[in-house]
């Protein structure tokens, strides 16, 4: 099997979908649905171990970058058509789902490249959702400041998904644009976020002349949905590791330890293996197919990632799944015991 290939058939296939369901209606949306939460949920279930590669990705990366904004226009459009409002509202589901795991992966992507061009279709393809500040909130504060109070995008051992999701958001928003400032000399407005609030300002624009006030009405719920989905990422990816302070008050550095990750295949190349977190925290700038995991050093999350994100929207059941094993990861880490099997 060609190394990209998974890859290539786990992210445009829901986005094919997606399309379908615009365009024709009919069983479309429900399948559109489906792909992207059954289908990833049976598929992560066999026994499939892709090697990691040597190639970068990036011409699928620049794919998917452009892929996003076609797809976006189609949601938007189809808000607007006679499509029944039922296959209107599984529309938003898939698209929410595609946008805040598919997108915001490859987006993610992007935004770590050093190619400027690729660095701005990733921040543009964040700003088109409305959540353009986390393009710097991302690469200025959290890789920075990750497992630490510092962090906004770290939630914290007890933490509820729902408290997170606002305390993050804002969070995220006002430290990116303090880091932008410190970059840019105490600029009141960045360029940056000049970049953000114009890109929005634009998305909107065309949403509206594309299906009117339905247009921007499910921008706006596509939007949400995507940055929950984005968000839930964050919150499970970084869920009570923390840190430890060493001797003389410095904070330890950022380690395999301090993210959580998951295995499962499938779900791993539709989200560009996002869920080998550690990997990227370790070398932000290797491109998806060369993150390597290792179950040995890095924690385990019981389920794969998109299920691990559904169980956080619960969170007294989260708390019970993940509670003791952020305990238990956290006392061998100290120990100088590295086990994630009995964590």
């Amino acid at each position: 099997m060609p190394p990209l290939l998974p890859f290539v058939v786990a992210s445009f296939l829901p986005g094919a979908c997606l399309a379908l369901a615009c365009l024709l209606g009919g069983p479309w949306p429900i399948v559109a649905v489906l792909v992207i939460t059954v289908v990833v949920f049976f598929l992560d279930k066999l026994p499939v171990c892709p090697a990691p590669s040597d190639q970068s990705g990036h011409r699928l990366s620049e794919a998917l970058g452009a892929a996003h904004f076609i797809l976006l226009g189609l949601t938007v459009w189809a808000m607007g058509t006679d499509l029944a409002m039922l296959d209107k509202g599984l529309i938003v589901v898939a698209a929410g789902l595609y946008f805040g795991q598919v997108s915001n992966s490859n987006a993610h992507e992007l935004i770590h490249r050093a190619d400027r061009w690729a660095f701005r279709l990733g921040a543009a393809c964040y700003a088109s959702i409305l959540f353009g500040h986390h393009t710097s909130a991302h690469r200025l504060v959290h890789h920075v400041h990750a497992a630490t109070m510092a962090d906004p995008a770290t939630a914290r051992l007890g933490e509820g998904f729902w408290a997170y999701l606002a305390r993050a958001w804002i969070g995220g928003c006002r430290d990116g644009l303090y880091a932008e400032r410190r970059r840019h000399g105490g600029a009141r407005l960045p360029r940056a976020y000049l970049f953000y609030g114009l890109a929005s300002a634009l998305s909107v624009a065309v949403a509206y002349a594309l299906a009117g006030g339905a247009g921007i009405f499910g921008l706006i719920l596509v939007s949400a949905y995507a940055q929950i989905q984005l968000m839930l990422s964050d919150y499970v990816q970084h869920y009570g590791l923390m840190r430890r302070s060493m001797p003389g008050g410095q904070l330890e550095p950022m380690g395999p330890a301090h993210s959580w990750n998951a295995p499962h295949w499938y779900s791993a190349a539709m989200m560009l293996n996002a869920p080998h977190h550690s990997a990227h925290h370790a070398r932000p700038a290797t491109a998806f197919p060369r993150l390597e995991l290792d179950a040995e050093t890095m924690p385990i999350l019981p389920h794969s990632l998109p299920v691990m994100a559904v169980l956080a929207l619960v969170p007294p059941v989260w708390r019970r799944i993940m509670d003791r094993r952020v305990e238990r990861w956290t006392g061998a880490a100290v120990q100088g015991r590295i086990t994630p099997a009995s964590a």
